[in-house]
């Protein structure tokens, strides 16, 4: 199948919206795996003073994870599916978290952008057409020793982690996306972490955008060698603190 990019997808997450919190509970340890990668950002003291941006925020449950990791930062969450974000709008939020609807590819043409301490992407770089230029903005976004998250679906290249992901879309994912009326999403979805990086491969793709240190981490569950988090940022520096 052809993939889904730029405003085809975000049309079909709007489409997903409404049922897209109901299919991800399905997934055991999802919200569980989101934390924990939120916690790699090394925020001090709550975060308190701090600005943070959740890039490809979906129905907020990555902001969710952000706000129990860092209570006290200044969350700016966004995505390009009005659907989603009307979605993660209708919850219940503390007065430091902001959603705005903005695709990533505008992060450097937004007219009042301002540095971040640092960024948290969840199930994003899949499904943007550049994920290189993505990165670099992301980059110039940071501030000196801000460091990037980004929470994946990228394959360890084992086969056995291939043929794992596919028996589970296939048994699982892709039919219980077609009842919701959004086979197409959910296809897209298979599709695309078959034919994104690897985790190595996706490691160096952070590398190459400017990030001097790159970790990527394995994810506990049945997830293992499917989902990786990656920790990004200056080498030797520890997580940022409040800007001067």
């Amino acid at each position: 199948m052809t993939l889904l990019r730029d405003r085809d997808l975000a049309r079909a997450f709007d489409h997903a919206a409404p049922s897209y919190d109901r299919l991800t509970a399905l997934n055991p340890g999802y919200r569980t795996d989101l934390l924990r990668s939120a916690h790699r950002l090394g925020l001090p003291r709550g975060g308190a003073g701090l600005r943070v941006l959740d890039l490809g925020c979906g129905t907020g449950s990555s902001t969710r994870a952000l706000v129990r990791a860092a209570p006290r930062a200044r969350i700016e969450a966004v995505d390009a599916s009005a659907g989603m974000l009307e979605r993660a709008l209708a919850k219940s939020w503390p007065a430091n978290v902001r959603f705005r609807h903005l695709a990533a590819e505008e992060l450097l043409t937004a007219e009042d952008r301002k540095p971040y301490d640092a960024v948290f992407a969840a199930y994003l770089f899949r499904n943007v057409t550049d994920p290189d230029a993505v990165l670099r903005a992301v980059r110039a976004l940071l501030r000196p020793g801000g460091r990037l998250v980004v929470h994946e679906y990228s394959l360890s290249g084992s086969p056995v982690h291939r043929a794992l992901w596919n028996a589970v879309c296939a048994g699982v994912i892709v039919p219980v996306g077609t009842v919701s009326g959004d086979g197409g999403l959910y296809r897209h979805l298979w599709r695309s972490v078959l034919d994104f990086d690897t985790a190595e491969a996706f490691a160096a793709r952070v590398a190459r955008a400017g990030f001097p240190f790159v970790r990527a981490l394995p994810v506990a569950g049945w997830q293992t060698g499917i989902v990786h988090t990656f920790v990004a940022g200056d080498a030797l520096r520890p997580a940022p603190g409040p800007a001067r």
